[in-house]
């Protein structure tokens, strides 16, 4: 049985569906990468299964119980950081802790958090508060808060687009030894078909709207741990890339196609 599925699931909000017959099945411990372009409603596909939006239609099961809203079994991790700007680092994670495992002494919760702040190299940072962090730093609280409230699915929506190259590529790698640490489900939306090879079991091309809906997936069979270096000599990533990569394309080029028409039959 599918650890994750999303069934026949459209949304829309009032006029044409954001997204249309969505499915999708995954494993427990499987890692799966969504990529398209933005603007193409990625953001409300990860708040439907993070059970902040109800779908119109279709339904969304966990373990076979459909998703009837947000819970600490799925954990999410957004763009911008939604960091309390008046708490330090661990006051941000020992929050979130408090509300997930009320029964914890404060030394076993001192431990938890602490573990976690360590897990992403921010010991150091631990009594800062967002406002003496870098856009780096910032996502790693992030990250490691959700990690801290221990989600069964970690929900990642586009965490690392507003980041630098280099500390995107450093939070990339982070990301990825956590994962082969944990073994956690995790859902990945992205629009760098790379950052998707790199960390990805599957990689899932996202169509354009109106009426956006998933593309077939694509098993990306490369062996772990990836380094992204090796990766640009490795035939197979090299043909992996150009497979999605020109799938997205034809995406944009029927939709150009689909402008064009209704605006000559107009």
């Amino acid at each position: 049985m599918s650890f994750l599925e999303l069934r026949h699931v459209t949304k829309s909000f009032g006029g044409a569906p954001v997204r249309h017959d969505v499915n999708l099945s995954l494993i427990e411990g499987e890692f799966v990468a969504i990529v398209g372009y933005s603007g193409q409603g990625k953001t409300t596909l990860m708040s439907m299964i993070a059970g902040l939006v109800k779908p119109d239609s279709g339904e969304i099961l966990l373990q076979g119980k459909p998703v009837e809203g947000p819970g600490p079994d799925r954990g999410l991790v957004f763009q911008n950081y939604s960091l309390l700007p008046w708490l330090t680092v661990e006051e941000n994670i020992s929050l979130a802790v408090e509300a997930v495992f009320p029964g914890q002494s404060a030394a076993e919760r001192a431990a938890h958090v602490a573990k976690y702040i360590a897990m992403v190299k921010l010991s150091h940072a631990a009594d800062r508060l967002p406002r003496q962090l870098s856009g780096g730093m910032r996502q790693r609280v992030s990250v490691a808060r959700t990690l801290a409230m221990d989600p069964r699915i970690l929900l990642l929506d586009e965490p690392l687009s507003a980041l630098d190259a280099l500390t995107r590529a450093n939070l990339q790698d982070e990301i990825s030894e956590i994962w082969q640490r944990d073994k956690k489900t995790v859902v990945l939306i992205t629009n760098s078909v790379d950052e998707a090879l790199l960390l990805a079991d599957r990689v899932v091309p996202l169509t354009l709207g109106p009426g956006a809906t998933l593309g077939a997936p694509v098993t990306i069979d490369l062996p772990r741990p990836r380094d992204r270096t090796a990766l640009n000599h490795e035939p197979e990533f090299k043909r992996l890339r150009a497979q999605i990569t020109e799938t997205l394309l034809g995406y944009g080029a029927k939709a150009r196609q689909t402008v064009s028409r209704k605006l000559i039959l107009h």
